[in-house]
């Protein structure tokens, strides 16, 4: 499989010449740059970028992949998912997902912070009560980004999440790296990449971004109202790609009395939830 090749091909075909200063007179068989210009702009030869991008030259210097990266206006992660992509497979190493000793006992303390572990491909690894009863899609064993894209009770629950799967599939592709043939990543891609149009579409464009940092997510529960939640993702250390979700509330902001309310409820509460956001989820 030609990764590298694959990625250059779809980053190209994503600039107009004329975001780069060179002419366009409209008679171009495919959309983008050509691999000439490209070359040009790298300072490397048509012939030698041709051999990258076909897969002929399957170890290109980092020196190479650099100024390729440069002339494509790639930022800091995608270079660097860039020059990940030119690393030999037998010098990877893939450790089983595993969720790390001590962070279920650290979920579980947390009584009125809503927080969870995802793995690599944003699958759910552990979860605090609280955070279960926020949104069932956090439940251990569900992928957010297979929930978001095909639950259509999920989507209800995510006022704008159109706008979020962007990142959510640039993030999977960060964190897959060269691994494409990892077993769980090629169902999930193979599963999302029949069902949804919209994941296929943002597949396809090879974004490659970590979803790390913080942010806002703004949130529709059926028992407690409306919520703004502000958010953060830490990475697990000595892990493969692990975050750390953690969400809070403003103080003294409705969203905050509506999570003091949801934390004071019963179980039951949670299990009402579930069949809210669940009602429409689809069969596998």
């Amino acid at each position: 499989m030609n990764l590298i090749g694959e990625y250059l091909r779809a980053r190209r075909e994503l600039i107009r010449p004329e975001d780069v200063g060179l002419p366009d007179n409209g008679h171009r068989r495919v959309p983008g740059l050509r691999r000439d210009e490209l070359a040009m702009l790298a300072g490397i030869s048509t012939e030698y970028y041709t051999r990258i991008e076909q897969g002929r030259d399957r170890r290109p210097s980092p020196q190479v992949l650099g100024a390729i990266a440069r002339a494509l206006g790639l930022d800091e992660d995608a270079t660097a998912h860039l020059h990940a992509l030119g690393v030999p497979a037998a010098s990877r190493q893939r450790r089983p997902e595993r969720l790390r000793p001590g962070l279920q006992p650290l979920l579980d303390a947390w009584h009125t912070t809503p927080a969870y572990v995802q793995g690599r491909f944003q699958d759910v690894l552990a979860a605090n009560r609280l955070a279960v009863a926020l949104a069932p899609i956090f439940t251990p064993g569900t992928n957010i980004l297979r929930s978001v894209l095909l639950d259509p009770a999920v989507q209800e629950f995510l006022p704008g999440w159109q706008h979020r799967i962007g990142g959510l599939v640039a993030a999977l592709r960060a964190m897959a790296g060269p691994d494409v043939d990892d077993p769980r990543l090629t169902e999930l891609v193979g599963e999302l990449s029949v069902r949804s149009d919209m994941f296929r579409r943002l597949w396809s464009r090879h974004d490659a971004k970590p979803h790390v940092g913080g942010g806002v997510h703004r949130m529709r529960h059926p028992i407690v109202g409306d919520l703004e939640l502000p958010y953060d993702k830490f990475a697990v250390t000595d892990t493969d790609g692990q975050l750390l979700v953690v969400y809070r509330a403003e103080p003294g902001s409705p969203s905050a009395d509506a999570l003091a309310l949801l934390g004071s409820l019963p179980e039951e509460s949670d299990r009402t939830t579930s069949r809210a956001l669940r009602r429409a989820e689809p069969r596998r």
